[in-house]
């Protein structure tokens, strides 16, 4: 992905073209920092501008360009804030953790009495500084591949230097563990709590010898591998080339090659029964309008007394009714095409649509908080070899604003990630 591999040296403008600084408005600058004071004025962190300071006190954020800082905020509400952190413009204190940081923004849409940063009057104009979802994030089957491709298939190398040797690209399952302090998580840990959660899944499908199991959006095979390691006989689809070709090859470095079959598949055009449908966090990718076609594709390839698990992203209902039709910054430069769901839309797709039955098994909102430092803590480590693949600075940036946008929204509950079991009424 030629966008996402800057030339070293030049300007971030000419190598990020969106973080092209936006034209000045005074107008907008002073709604932009008019905002800024209404969020600040009960907000548990601290924001130094380069003249004044707003906020109760807590973890700190400083302004380096106040007058660019805020040009981006009353350009794009939904991009604004993020774009100026990959630009530059603002870091956490030193000493200041950047998740601690971004906490308190999340809790005030986590809380039910405050799930709005701005008060409901302001809020009626945010469609003036509010992007809508562009066209070109259509997940059709040819959109479905670009955005997908374009978070996926980025470099395998560069995943292969913060996830744990399995290679998963999900929430892990510490149990009581992760609970515990964040400043404890250690890579070590990573490796056996993946493994929790994939047997998890394993054990709740019901998948032992001989169970014939699909896996769509299979990743690097980390599933895949686990259940043929019991027995089962597995094929494993995905749209992203390059981790397909990787996700052979660790199929076949683990012996079980004759048991897994990978295909570079849509599933939408999969055929076959099976005694267990798994998708791991790949309902974030497929989009609303694509719902209901994608539990139907669920409920057809189960076999008579099959189970379908999925483990997927999920947010508050009434958060995701506001922001569904929103561009955001993670839509923008993480996951094009992609929108989390709640568990309630996805009860209500699947009672509509189909005749599955939905169970929530566990929670693992706290898990992923705790997996979300780790992956970040081991990138920031790491990042001289990431470094080294062809990623800039402004690259760096912006997977640790991700990681640790991220890891807000599950320590704060305004995110979760839950293990559903569905099987035929």
């Amino acid at each position: 992905m030629t966008d996402l591999l800057p030339v070293v040296h030049q300007p971030v403008a000419e190598t990020w073209p969106t973080l092209a600084r936006p034209r000045s408005n005074p107008v907008r600058r002073a709604g932009a920092l008019a905002a800024l004071r209404l969020i600040a004025r009960d907000l548990p962190a601290t924001i130094h501008l380069e003249n004044r300071s707003y906020g109760l006190g807590g973890p700190a954020m400083r302004v380096h360009r106040s007058a660019a800082f805020l040009d981006r905020l009353g350009h794009d509400a939904g991009s604004g804030f993020g774009e100026a952190y990959l630009a530059g413009d603002w870091d956490p204190e030193p000493g200041t953790d950047l998740s601690d940081l971004l906490v308190p923004f999340a809790e005030r849409f986590s809380n039910e009495e405050t799930r709005h940063l701005l008060p409901k009057w302001a809020q009626s104009l945010r469609w003036l500084v509010t992007r809508s979802l562009p066209g070109d994030q259509e997940n059709d089957r040819a959109g479905a591949r670009e955005n997908v491709s374009r978070h996926y298939d980025l470099s395998n190398a560069m995943f292969s230097e913060f996830l744990d040797p399995t290679l998963t690209y999900s929430a892990a399952y510490f149990g009581p563990a992760a609970a515990a302090d964040l400043a404890t998580a250690s890579y070590d840990e990573l490796t056996q709590a993946q493994l929790n959660k994939l047997d998890a899944i394993l054990d709740a499908a019901g998948v032992v010898s001989g169970s014939r199991v699909l896996d769509i959006g299979c990743g690097w095979a980390s599933l895949a591998i686990r259940a043929a390691q019991r027995g089962a006989w597995v094929t494993a689809i995905t749209i992203a080339s390059q981790q397909a070709l990787m996700a052979q090859r660790r199929i076949a470095d683990a012996g079980v090659g004759d048991r897994v079959q990978v295909a570079l598949r849509d599933y939408r055009d999969q055929i076959g029964e099976f005694d267990a449908v798994l998708s791991v966090e790949m309902i974030e990718a497929v989009g609303e309008k694509y719902w209901p076609v994608y539990f139907d594709a669920i409920e057809r390839r189960l076999a008579p007394g099959g189970v379908a698990v999925v483990q997927a992203i999920v947010m508050p209902h009434e958060r995701m009714l506001a922001t569904r039709n929103t561009f955001t910054w993670v839509q923008k430069y993480i996951f094009p095409g992609g929108l989390i769901p709640s568990i309630k839309v996805i009860d209500d797709v699947t009672t509509r649509h189909t005749g599955l039955r939905l169970e929530v098994l566990r929670h693992l909102g706290a898990d992923y908080a705790r997996t979300l430092r780790i992956w970040r803590n081991r990138f920031i480590e790491r990042w001289p070899a990431i470094a080294d693949l062809g990623f800039d600075d402004t690259f760096r940036r912006m997977w640790e604003f991700y990681l640790a946008y991220s890891e807000a929204g599950f320590r704060t509950g305004y995110l979760d990630d839950v293990q559903l079991r569905l099987t035929r009424l």
